[in-house]
């Protein structure tokens, strides 16, 4: 399953409002305005939501690696459990991003907090053993086996027919 990735941007424009925006297109996003203080804490708070509903999967890989790590700068093998990152630069401190990644990766990436960590997958039960069928019981009247044998109806009999001569 692909790791998951969020990034929420504020904007700023040439009338000097700011603007925020979300990776996921389903999201709005208040209108512009002046306070860019304000909107920082909306940046914030929204991609903190993204995480809490977000939340980490054990069988997620990682998202880095599918990128060819490009949010550090040493190639790495992925490897380990799937966490939930938030990655913010407080010196750029305009771009949050939200992302699924391996640990080793999480451990060469600047400026993250952890948010969650995936349960290891728990191991599926090995599939039952295709054992050899039991062989066949005999069952008179010549059936392979008692499921297939009518059921004797008690006290009928079949009746009688005379013999009629072969012509």
């Amino acid at each position: 399953m692909p790791g998951r990735t969020w990034t929420v941007r504020l904007t700023g424009h040439p009338d000097h409002t700011v603007s925020v925006t979300c990776s996921t297109s389903a999201c709005r996003m208040p209108p512009r305005t002046k306070d860019a203080a304000s909107m920082r804490r909306v940046a914030a708070e929204h991609i903190k939501a993204h995480g809490r509903l977000a939340g980490a999967r054990p069988n997620a890989a990682c998202s880095c690696g599918s990128a060819h790590c490009a949010l550090h700068e040493a190639r790495v093998h992925c490897s380990g459990n799937s966490l939930l990152v938030l990655l913010h630069d407080p010196a750029v401190g305009q771009v949050w991003t939200l992302a699924e990644v391996c640990q080793t990766c999480a451990r060469n990436i600047p400026h993250i907090t952890i948010l969650a960590t995936a349960k290891p997958a728990v191991p599926t039960p090995a599939a039952p053993s295709l054992a050899q069928p039991a062989p066949r019981t005999a069952v008179p009247g010549g059936f392979s086996s008692p499921e297939a044998a009518p059921e004797p109806s008690p006290g009928r009999r079949r009746p009688h027919r005379p013999n009629r001569p072969r012509g």
